[in-house]
């Protein structure tokens, strides 16, 4: 890979200081560029050759970068858009970051948006499903908006929110993609990772594969919570394979050596709902702690945040682009800063 190694003056002025690492002032970028990581190599039998199922990464480094940099992944039939400016056209986590400090590492992972290149292709069939994802991603009750949403009302920022979603261009592997995820990071010889959605599905299973991922902070994640097999199974409503796992005791210990931060938004049921798509927040912020409990009883450090437990409220699914983006990533900077990770 040859590095892009430039400085580029981004005239961006800050509105407001949220930490110590932002201020009123021009931000200077050391470095950007892209690369692949992970992947395959195969061979046909006439000895032609195929690159495929690789991540895709984009990053940019400011001049005087804290020690850990973030890497960002997205969650389900998303891309790297997810962080990058939000469907209103503000500041997302990408740029957020980066005004703190941080060098910012925003990956796709295989058989998706950029990494879309596969040896596992499949065809892909329109499906007509938008006002499902509406409801799942509790923007409100489909076609209406929860009273308190804090997602922008207009037509348009609506259409660039649904045109943000993407399909998979193959089969979903969660080992083809976690092996993409830890070649990453051992290349970075350690890195804080924020995963939205399906991102924690895939960080559960690429932290027993590296010792380099520092910190992991998962937004709204669902699915794959790993209990030990010398426990008993977590009470809930959910069948064993998806929104839970169990794991060996030596795979479940990588979960106890590292600060973890899970955090959800608003408008979860606390009692079981008629609609499908948002009883299962209910069971997952359930199992969610039960799991937390379960890693910390053993040693580990996991700290849950439900938002409206904090008086912060109206969030949805898609915390990092909310009308509070801003809110949202100066809990996570303090965090990290609590932890000693800046």
């Amino acid at each position: 890979m040859k590095k892009n190694s430039l400085s580029i003056v981004l005239l961006c002025m800050l509105f407001g200081s949220l930490s110590a690492q932002e201020t009123n002032s021009s931000l200077i970028i050391k470095e950007q560029g892209s690369y692949f990581v992970g992947g395959s190599l195969t061979t046909n039998k006439n000895g032609s050759v195929f690159h495929g199922d690789h991540g895709y990464v984009y990053y940019q480094m400011p001049i005087h970068p804290h020690k850990l940099p973030i890497v960002l992944l997205h969650g389900i039939y998303q891309s790297s858009k997810t962080w990058e400016s939000t469907p209103d056209g503000r500041e997302g986590f990408q740029n957020i970051f980066l005004k703190k400090g941080f060098s910012v590492y925003n990956m796709t992972q295989p058989r998706r948006g950029n990494a879309g290149r596969t040896v596992e292709c499949k065809n892909t069939e329109p499906v007509y499903d938008e006002q499902d994802w509406y409801t799942k991603w509790r923007i409100g009750i489909y076609p209406n908006y929860f009273e308190n949403v804090q997602f922008p009302r207009d037509k348009e920022s609506m259409n660039q929110f649904l045109r943000q979603i993407t399909p998979d261009t193959g089969p979903l592997d969660f080992e083809i993609n976690a092996n993409a995820i830890a070649a990453l990071f051992d290349k970075l010889e350690g890195a804080v990772l924020i995963a939205h959605s399906q991102g924690v599905m895939h960080a559960w299973k690429t932290i027993p594969k590296t010792k380099n991922i520092k910190a992991l902070i998962g937004l709204e994640g669902g699915g794959f919570f790993s209990f030990p097999t010398d426990e008993p199974s977590p009470q809930t409503d959910a069948e064993e394979g998806i929104e839970y796992i169990r794991v060996q005791t030596d795979t479940f210990e990588t979960f106890t050596k590292i600060p973890i931060l899970l955090i959800y938004g608003d408008n979860i049921p606390t009692e079981h709902s008629s609609i499908p798509e948002l009883d299962i927040w209910r069971i997952r912020l359930k199992l969610a702690k039960q799991w937390a409990a379960t890693v910390n009883r053993r040693g580990g450090d996991v700290t849950i945040i439900h938002l409206p437990e904090k008086g912060i409220y109206g969030n949805t699914h898609f915390l990092m682009s909310d009308l509070n983006n801003k809110k949202i990533a100066e809990i996570i900077y303090q965090w990290l800063k609590t932890k000693k990770l800046l």
